[in-house]
């Protein structure tokens, strides 16, 4: 136990520089490629430069003042929990804050089906290697692969579309996360499950793919290894083989894969919530390029950093209980 807490906290302790260094360097690269004084000259009427410079200076975006100084005073900031404010004015903690329970709305439910989906469409249709069943979904595996999300959403909105119009009744919704305003939470659970059915199958199905696909050759590799044969050679069948030993070791790499997932689920899916119009953060970093709010796409390339990072760490962990023969140390 003492051994699992070290390593824990070595890791830890290390992912915190690595996230400090990349954080500031994010930092750094968006103060040289970001302009936020455009903001403001490009409004029609220009604000007198006196307001310029003060809005700037509030929010520490002034680039006439040097960067290190910017970046002290940013980093003082941070370190009491404040990532600053945008070039309007606004708080970038207020702003996060609101965005991170729609994208965990939206990729939550979609990450459980599809690992649950795609491991277990890998693992069949290994065993069925070359069959038809394998043939037939690895086969669709492959289209949905190279359908680019944009155009998968376009066609599942268009069916959903069509199924409203058929029906009568609006049973999907295109759009946001939620239009119920009463306050019946059964009506309100009705309501957000229609709002997220659509974006849920678009995200299951291009997630699912990769599991499957991933799956399925890690368990054929186990499968053909010599353990797995010598095990058969002492009287197992096949799928005793399989359950007992391939199994088990084809869900390391497939483990390491669900724990970096985790960021995905806080940080979201831009083009998915594009489509759908689902203000999350993922949304909204590209929107924080967009208007050249630097403090703003920072603190999302922070907390995808983290994120990860825990993941990495979750991923460490899956492989050393899946596998015995790998030690904390």
């Amino acid at each position: 136990m003492a051994r699992f807490v070290w390593y824990i906290t070595k890791r830890v302790l290390n992912y915190i520089v690595m996230i400090f260094v990349a954080t500031s360097l994010t930092y750094f690269l968006a103060c040289t490629f970001m302009n936020p004084r455009s903001n403001y000259e490009s409004k029609t009427p220009r604000p007198p430069q006196e307001s310029i410079e003060a809005s700037l200076d509030k929010a520490n975006l002034n680039d006439r003042t040097p960067i290190f100084e910017r970046y002290q005073r940013w980093l003082g900031d941070v370190l009491q929990g404040n990532w600053g404010l945008t070039p309007d004015g606004g708080s970038v903690n207020d702003e996060i804050a609101s965005r991170i329970p729609a994208s965990v709305q939206l990729m939550l439910l979609s990450t459980i089906l599809s690992i649950v989906i795609g491991v277990s469409l890998g693992v069949y249709t290994a065993q069925r290697q070359y069959q038809w069943q394998d043939r037939f979904w690895s086969g669709l595996a492959s289209v949905f692969l190279v359908i680019p999300t944009v155009v998968l959403a376009i066609l599942v909105v268009f069916i959903a579309i069509e199924i409203n119009n058929a029906t009568g009744m609006r049973i999907f919704y295109v759009t946001g996360l939620s239009s119920y305003e009463g306050n019946d939470l059964w009506l309100e659970f009705i309501d957000l499950m229609q709002h997220l059915f659509l974006p849920t199958v678009v995200l299951t199905i291009i997630s699912s793919v990769s599991y499957h696909l991933n799956q399925r050759t890690y368990l054929l590799d186990e499968m053909h290894a010599d353990y797995v044969r010598t095990a058969r050679a002492k009287g197992l069948t096949k799928k005793q083989a399989i359950r007992k030993h391939a199994l088990r070791a084809s869900l390391i790499p497939t483990s390491v894969n669900v724990a970096f997932s985790i960021a995905g689920i806080f940080t979201g899916a831009v083009m998915t919530e594009k489509i759908f119009a689902i203000h999350g953060l993922g949304e909204y970093f590209v929107n924080c390029i967009n208007d050249n709010n630097i403090n703003g796409a920072v603190a999302v390339a922070a907390f995808s950093g983290v994120c990860t990072l825990a993941g990495a760490l979750l991923a460490d962990l899956f492989a050393a209980a899946l596998d015995p023969r790998i030690k904390m140390s």
